[in-house]
């Protein structure tokens, strides 16, 4: 199956949350069909240190992941990217398509300029920290979050 990944679009937001619903966790906070997810792609779309990204094939979205691109001081001003919600169709996991993403926003980040790319995963997913540290992802730091 050909992939195209792409900028994300108003139509592809309806996809995109059902990816997100679609696991233990995001079934646990997403609910698809809310007007926020459309509110919430506005201001993304608008921001151009963000990219919305989605795998499509075929014209269906079959995957997708969120870029940030970060200034800052240190490390002598390095720009890092961060990757976010990560998510594969469920019916099209196992095929290689994460590995096919995550590599394009390696490639992306580095076309940016950026000299380091960071993800966070949660604790409980086994998985896919084995994927990351297969990529050259390693656990070097401990991610915290406060619920606001």
């Amino acid at each position: 199956m050909t992939i195209t990944i792409r900028r994300a679009t108003a139509a592809d937001v309806d996809p995109i949350v059902a990816m997100l619903a679609d696991d233990p966790l995001g079934a646990q906070r997403e609910t698809p069909g809310d007007p926020a997810y459309l509110k919430a792609f506005e201001v993304i779309n608008a921001d151009p240190h963000q990219y919305l990204a989605v795998a499509d094939a075929r014209g269906e979205v079959v995957g997708t992941l969120q870029l940030t691109f970060t200034s800052g001081l240190s490390r002598l001003g390095m720009t890092r990217a961060t990757v976010e919600a990560v998510r594969v169709r469920s019916d099209q996991r196992g095929n290689g398509l994460g590995e096919q993403l995550i590599r394009w926003a390696i490639d992306e980040a580095r076309a940016r300029g950026c000299g380091l790319v960071q993800l966070t995963t949660d604790a409980s997913r086994v998985d896919a920290h084995r994927f990351y540290e297969r990529l050259g992802f390693t656990a070097s730091h401990v991610g915290m979050k406060l619920s606001l």
